[in-house]
């Protein structure tokens, strides 16, 4: 029976000391661009993330003031923050202090006049005319000891102590890659690192790796913590497959291929169940299920998407935040590998059904790409997330994960793969390949996601035409105009002017049995059309927004692969670049093997991967067709066999009953909601929050006009002060 593998405790001697009465903080900086309530984990590693935990104590850490520039603002509006995400509520007008502007996703940093410091988007407020920098005072918790040695604290602002100490030279920033026309001036200089510094080389820590290696300062000198190792033992199963230990968790093996060798088998993981709870901390938020599925099958047939027929079953309770947690832990643990972007936050109506259900489905996917990547799934924090069933433990827990140092290159020192089985030409080629397949196929299924939403835009227009085909056979056999005006409706019954007779068949004469049956039997059609245009609508609506939402996970693979192919690139490049100097440098060309092996067994898994969405996508798509139309038919049948025999003499042993769509005739409901829309894709190009919306919110701030349900004006909070 296949379970989860053990959360993996840190090793005696490990770089991380905790005590009890302080929270541990990370040796890194945390990349505030990966979300905006990333920012506390930035700015606020000790505080904590549980809702029901007090803050920890202080009162032994050693603590020494900083100095950071603010800016003084005031509020637009009023805007309701969430606690779950660390957000500030503030009122229109209120003085804000901005900590800082950028903290990613349009949002800032900022304290309130009684204080409090909390997440604001850019937009609902303005700095104040007036303002000047005044400098505030913020305790910062000791970096703790790392091997016996103080460490420099890892805040983003520079303790005052010791701010000459700590300032480097500048240096030029570029984004784009240096041509390198001077390469003996370029190595002096800057060691040859490259200065684009925001491509995936650089902070995945590749390019650390491979220009100065990596000392492991746990490893015992009786074995190292990085080789090459055969092709035939990397494909040993009794070399390694067993035996997760401790420390096993970080090891990552690449086969032939190249492709990665997975240790744990694969699993399906479903969320479902949300439900709203309330906490007296941070206020109201929704709750997911999270269940693992696990089956006995251990071979590569397993179908992660068929539920096991006896599984064992893991479930626990996670928030949207705990999923922050999970996406930051591994974007630093793992930062060799492609990880899906997490779904953006929503800045309203995050308890409607509609995007309840919708943040659901987003999460259920997000968790089952990382299950399915092979390296991902076995990672400490998601086995400790899909795992840890005590939500206390859990509490506990997501500090110690987020405080983990930043892997850097540290992960590349613990790749092992086959010996001497990349050619650098084939690895340029292979890179220019995938480049430009997976732009190909984001462009190809961006079109697909726009032909699909005007599919279900038709489907719709389909839903009204047979409604309307419905309400005009109704109307004929009833002899009522559809949608006429009370004005033009006679006093005298339609029966009085021999458009209907008695029995309330569509005939002049009384007593025929003939058109009584017609008109019954046209009845039951124009009944089934009323319910062919409800499934039209239901189909649009629901089984279509499913699959129209499931193509995002297919959407933009070049964006979610850039950093790898800039790895890439950069690598083959420094690897040609050693293997044609004169100076031979073997150990710089291991480890720039070792990075290319990692590389494209992430393009392998995406490859893999492709095809399970795809097919699934499609499947999924048919099924959802075949499924609509044989109600379709059905329906259809069933109004058609009502004109054969013995149904059709049947009809006329009673008068026809009135249809309950009659009362509809004059007012015809022909004009259904628009259709729910799938949540943007992170890398969409379409703004959440337009600035024409903005621009209309900020005016209508200033001049009294309440926006959206927001009450009162900066103007006349101004003046009544």
């Amino acid at each position: 029976m296949e379970t989860l593998p053990q959360a993996i405790k840190p090793a005696s001697g490990s770089s991380i000391i905790l005590s009890d009465d302080t929270c541990p903080r990370s040796e890194a900086l945390f990349d505030a661009g990966i979300h905006s309530s990333s920012v506390w984990t930035e700015h606020l590693e000790c505080y904590s993330l549980s809702d029901d935990e007090p803050e920890p104590a202080d009162d032994h850490q050693e603590q020494q003031p900083i100095e950071e520039t603010v800016k003084a603002a005031r509020a637009l509006y009023d805007f309701e923050g969430e606690a779950e995400f660390r957000e500030l509520t503030v009122e229109a007008g209120d003085e804000l202090f901005i900590l800082k502007e950028e903290a990613g996703d349009g949002w800032s940093l900022v304290r309130a006049s009684s204080g409090e410091i909390g997440l604001l988007p850019q937009t609902y407020y303005t700095v104040s005319t007036d303002h000047t920098n005044r400098s505030t005072l913020v305790r910062s918790s000791a970096s703790f000891s790392i091997h016996g040695r103080k460490e420099p604290s890892t805040s983003t602002i520079t303790p005052q102590a010791s701010l000459q100490e700590q300032l480097e030279p500048l240096s030029i920033q570029d984004t784009g890659e240096w041509t390198n026309p001077l390469p003996s001036f370029r190595q002096s200089l800057l060691r040859g690192k490259s200065l684009n510094r925001f491509s995936g080389f650089v902070t995945s820590g590749a390019e650390e790796w491979v220009l100065e290696g990596y000392v492991d300062p746990i490893a015992s000198s009786s074995s190292s913590s990085h080789q090459r190792i055969s092709t035939e033992d990397s494909i040993n199963d009794d070399h390694r497959l067993n035996r997760l230990g401790l420390g096993e968790a970080d090891r990552h093996y690449v086969d032939a291929g190249p492709a990665w060798q997975s240790k744990v088998p694969k699993f399906r993981v479903l969320v479902h169940s949300p439900s709203k709870r309330t906490s007296g901390l941070s206020g109201a938020y929704t709750v997911y299920s999270v269940t693992s599925l696990f089956s006995s099958t251990t071979d590569e047939s397993y179908d992660p998407y068929i539920p096991p027929i006896s599984p064992t079953r893991i479930t626990v309770q996670r928030r949207f935040s705990h999923f922050i947690v999970l996406h930051t832990s591994l974007t630093r643990r793992l930062p060799g590998i492609a990880l899906p972007p997490l779904p953006e936050k929503q800045y309203a109506g995050r308890f409607s059904a509609d995007f309840v259900e919708a943040r659901r489905g987003e999460l259920e996917r997000y968790i089952g790409c990382i299950v399915r990547h092979p390296v991902a799934r076995y990672a400490e924090v998601v086995t400790s997330f899909l795992g840890c069933e005590s939500d206390v433990e859990w509490n506990r827990l997501m500090p110690q994960l987020l405080s983990m140092p930043a892997a850097g290159p540290a992960f590349f020192a613990h790749v092992f793969h086959p010996a001497f089985n990349v050619d650098a030409d084939d690895a340029a080629e292979v890179i220019d390949r995938f480049s430009r397949h997976t732009l190909a196929v984001g462009k190809g299924t961006q079109n697909l996601r726009n032909i699909f939403g005007r599919i279900r835009d038709v489907r719709l227009e389909m839903s009204k035409a047979e409604r309307l085909l419905s309400y005009s056979l109704l109307s004929l056999i009833t002899s009522t105009p559809l949608s006429s005006a009370p004005e033009d409706v006679e006093d005298t019954t339609p029966q009085r002017n021999g458009l209907l007779n008695e029995e309330g068949a569509w005939c002049w004469r009384e007593d025929c049995q003939d058109c009584l049956k017609l008109t019954k039997a046209m009845q039951k059609t124009s009944d089934s059309l009323q319910i062919v245009a409800d499934l039209y609508d239901d189909h649009a609506r629901r089984t279509q927004l499913a699959t129209h939402e499931a193509l995002k996970s297919v959407a933009h693979p070049y964006q979610s692969y850039e950093g790898i192919i800039e790895t890439h690139q950069s690598t083959v490049s420094r690897y040609k670049d050693a293997l044609q100097s004169e100076k031979s440098n073997d150990e710089m060309t291991a480890r720039c093997e070792t990075v290319l092996n990692t590389t494209m067994a992430e393009m392998d898994t995406y490859h893999d991967q492709k095809v399970e969405n795809f097919s699934t996508i499609t499947r999924e798509h048919l099924d959802g067709e075949i499924n609509f139309y044989e109600q379709v038919l059905h329906r259809l049948k069933t109004a058609r066999r009502t004109f054969d025999s013995p149904r059709f003499d049947e009809l006329s042993r009673s008068p026809r009953q009135p249809s309950r769509y009659e009362r509809d005739l004059q007012a015809p409901k022909l004009n259904p909601p628009p259709l729910p829309q799938p949540c943007p894709h992170v890398y969409d190009s379409t703004p959440m929050r337009p600035v024409n919306t903005a621009i209309h919110e900020g005016i209508g701030a200033l001049l009294g006009k309440s926006q959206l349900g927001r009450g009162g004006s900066l103007l006349g909070r101004i003046w009544a002060e």
